[in-house]
């Protein structure tokens, strides 16, 4: 069984959650609801996300299961929870506990002030890279979707964390039920602006 929490607070970027949320759902629901996915947030009231989206968290900070992964999402709202005392001690007693630490984007600021990305290697949003190497302490990889370094994997913005999150379940449970995962959300990405666009 594997339980998987997901931070948020508001200004998180919605497909930073929503895009690891239908990975872990979907995977929970191949493996015939064996896994648990849930959200979790400073207190119970809707959170509003970057762009308007409002969500409901199911627990809080004080209530909540023991998490085998916990997931923080970025967003421009990580500027401001970043000072959040309260958001920035849960993460780094929760990440303690968890099997696996995870972020999409600027998810990675959070977790180098909470500690867990401290001296480790990350990726975040290109346009945050510069931003987060300057902190120091955290080695930022600039050519990567996604980062593993021990039990932290770290993603690029936004769409990368779909990448992240299903390498994570790969490596849970097995590379076939990954697969199945990205079968049954047809992720297959196939950029339309590719083409027109110059080699890198």
């Amino acid at each position: 069984m594997t339980i998987y929490g997901l931070l948020m607070f508001d200004g998180l970027e919605e497909l930073d959650l929503v895009g690891p949320w239908e990975v872990f759902t979907a995977s929970a629901m191949l493996r015939e609801g064996v896994d648990t996915v849930t959200t979790i947030a400073a207190g119970g009231e809707p959170v509003r996300c970057a762009k308007g989206l409002r969500l409901i968290p199911e627990h809080t900070f004080a209530e909540h299961p023991r998490l085998d992964v916990l997931l923080v999402p970025g967003g421009i709202g990580t500027r401001t929870e970043v000072g959040h005392e309260a958001l920035i001690g849960w993460i780094a007693r929760t990440a303690r506990d968890a099997a696996w630490v995870t972020s999409v984007c600027t998810g990675a600021l959070l977790l180098h002030e909470a500690g867990p990305a401290r001296g480790r290697r990350v990726a975040t949003h290109h346009a945050f890279e510069d931003a987060l190497a300057a902190r120091g302490d955290i080695t930022v990889v600039r050519d990567a979707r996604y980062v593993v370094d021990g039990n932290l994997v770290t993603s690029q913005g936004v769409s990368a964390g779909i990448d992240m999150a299903l390498w994570l379940v790969g490596r849970l449970h097995g590379v076939e039920h990954a697969r199945a995962v990205r079968r049954y959300i047809q992720y297959e990405p196939a950029p339309p602006y590719l083409a027109d666009a110059p080699a890198a």
